[in-house]
């Protein structure tokens, strides 16, 4: 199972193109979409609540076979930390080899500094995506002692129960959540960023349109 867990303030057609990246390149059963509650890495909260942005994800994937929304860390009191995850996950019946984390080759440029790193990697394998802008390279740049682990994907899983890194080169759209609060708050169509259906859901509840949703 692919795990793809994010802010999703709102999610858009580059959160789609990751996670169809890495079910194509690793056979992936089916991907769980985690919004967080309180994101440990960015400055300011989410700029719109829990309920919407969960709404916002079920949204995106209602016509994808094998993609499924999940509140587990909605649900979960104080700050979202991955390492937590994944060992909720382990907690009802998943091993570490058959989870699949995946990650923006941006968000992981920053692995290092993420809770209880390196040891989280081995709960997962972790997937990262390149994304517009940062290379698998640039990725791999802060931690040069992680190259042993990496793989490209397609190579064949480790029948050990082992941890692998694996390296995903594909086309992700240009886009991200600022750019999409950015054309709301100055009055712009989104229909080019996000699902039609997102799409509806943000005019519909007036979601995004002051400047104080423009950062973060």
């Amino acid at each position: 199972m692919g795990v793809l867990g994010g802010t999703f303030d709102p999610v858009h057609l580059g959160h789609l193109d990751i996670a169809a990246a890495a079910r194509t390149a690793l056979a992936l059963d089916e991907i769980l979409f985690v919004p967080t509650h309180d994101p440990p890495h960015k400055p300011t909260l989410p700029r719109t609540g829990a309920f919407h942005r969960f709404a916002l994800v079920a949204l995106a994937i209602q016509d994808t076979p094998g993609y499924r929304a999940s509140d587990m860390e909605l649900a979960r009191e104080g700050t979202s930390y991955t390492v937590d995850t994944l060992r909720a996950l382990h907690a009802v019946g998943w091993r570490a080899a058959q989870l699949f984390f995946i990650i923006g080759a941006d968000a992981f440029a920053e692995i290092a500094v993420w809770r209880e790193y390196p040891l989280m990697l081995d709960l997962a394998h972790f997937v990262v995506v390149a994304r517009p802008g940062t290379t698998i390279e640039d990725a791999l740049a802060n931690t040069p002692e992680l190259r042993t682990r990496a793989r490209l994907a397609g190579s064949r899983t480790p029948e050990d129960g082992t941890t692998g890194i694996y390296l995903v080169e594909a086309r992700t759209r240009d886009v991200s959540s600022t750019i999409v609060r950015a054309r709301l708050t100055e009055g712009h169509a989104i229909d080019d960023l996000v699902p039609p259906a997102v799409a509806r859901h943000i005019v519909t509840h007036h979601l995004y349109r002051t400047a104080d949703d423009l950062h973060g």
